[in-house]
């Protein structure tokens, strides 16, 4: 089974352009399955991958449901089916096991997202000449301004971007391109980014570390944590809620859901429709609190 998860991987990289990360989960995924098949059966007679079926997948499920929340269980299972479905293509089985397998009903959750206020007091509490500094304020506004994935941000080049024009050269999942607007403020904040960053070990990255290497997404998660602190947000907040932010915050003002869908690099419009329902609750706060008849007494 080892050697077939290994060419899947490499389908996954190669015909699916699917990123590190992504391929990374697929592959912890279905080691985890391959553990506990070993575990399941007696060590003279190991299952194979041709012996796996719908009972055994259940019980695996179940298995799973010990420790495991239901998004994680849901990601899993899609791991496994898309492994299936492989094999099935390459004529290793038949049919597909987990194809008869219903995915976990999710829990509806809203993303967490900061005000106008709150991300404009953020950004600019940001201020300071030293490179680090205009580092983290660019980040910042290149974030808020176009929306983007942390591991976009991390991914672009100097050259992904266009200040004569305003334009972000985007590289989505699964390989797929977007140009995004780039805001005036991001704009400038670039540029005296640029002014002062010197030569790095990575000289295409446009975000580097104190080393002079791309920066990872690990260390701007961290130090979001910490600028959020010393702006004096106390809020469970994450980059992607600046992404968040970005989209609730354009369809307040008035943008179309299409056009924000794009700018995401959505591949579904029903993922960006959950930005609505942040709206409309926005919406019924301010009309409790506003009309005559909506005011609790």
């Amino acid at each position: 089974m080892q050697q077939l998860m290994a060419d899947f991987e490499q389908h996954l990289a190669v015909e699916r352009n699917l990123s590190a990360h992504t391929r990374r989960a697929y592959s912890q995924d279905l080691e985890e399955f391959r553990v506990f098949l070993e575990q399941d059966s007696s060590p003279s007679a190991a299952i194979r991958v041709t012996d796996v079926d719908t009972l055994l997948l259940r019980r695996y499920l179940a298995y799973l449901h010990r420790k495991n929340s239901r998004s994680t269980i849901a990601r899993k299972l899609s791991a496994l089916r898309s492994f299936f479905a492989y094999l099935v293509r390459q004529g290793v089985l038949t049919t597909n096991p987990g194809e008869l397998i219903s995915t976990p009903r999710q829990k509806k959750y809203l993303p967490k997202t900061l005000t106008v206020d709150e991300v404009f007091a953020f950004i600019e509490r940001q201020g300071g000449s030293e490179v680090l500094v205009c580092r983290d304020r660019a980040i910042l506004e290149v974030f808020y301004s176009c929306g983007l994935r942390v591991g976009e941000l991390t991914a672009l080049d100097i050259g992904s971007i266009d200040l004569e024009q305003g334009l972000v050269r985007v590289l989505g999942k699964g390989g797929k391109e977007r140009l995004v607007p780039l805001g005036q403020k991001a704009r400038v904040a670039l540029v005296r980014y640029l002014d002062v960053r010197s030569t790095g070990q990575d000289e295409e990255a446009l975000f580097l570390n104190y080393r002079g290497g791309r920066l990872s997404a690990r260390s701007i998660e961290r130090n979001f944590k910490k600028l959020l602190l010393q702006a004096g947000l106390v809020k469970d907040a994450t980059p992607h809620s600046l992404r968040h932010s970005f989209a609730t915050h354009l369809l307040d003002g008035g943008a179309d859901l299409r056009a924000i869908q794009e700018l995401l690099g959505h591949a579904s419009l029903s993922t960006t429709q959950k930005y609505t329902q942040v709206s409309l609750d926005r919406l019924m706060e301010v009309y409790d609190k506003a009309h005559p008849r909506g005011r609790k007494k």
